[in-house]
């Protein structure tokens, strides 16, 4: 357990962060998780649907330097490739 207050601080502020990351983290990773599954299913309609909301959470991501920007790019890239790919 934390002694100091500066320690006592820190951890609470790391516990409130904690708590937007796992929000962001579910946010990119629930539709990402559904767009490869319907890719799989071949059902293209619904991934298709499911893109701007991909590009949302990703970017939105970015902005708040959760993830990198490139790596923002690249998972929106492969999104792409594998909407193309599927039709």
């Amino acid at each position: 357990m934390a002694i100091t207050s500066s320690a006592k601080k820190a951890l609470r502020a790391s516990a409130k962060k904690r708590v937007f990351n796992l929000r962001t983290k579910a946010a990119i990773d629930t539709p990402l998780k559904q767009f490869r599954k319907l890719v799989l299913e071949k059902k293209l309609k619904e991934a298709k649907a499911l893109i701007p909301t991909i590009y949302q959470a990703l970017d939105k991501a970015a902005k708040k330097n959760f993830i990198k920007k490139n790596t923002a790019s690249r998972y929106k890239s492969r999104v792409m490739a594998a909407a193309k790919k599927l039709g």
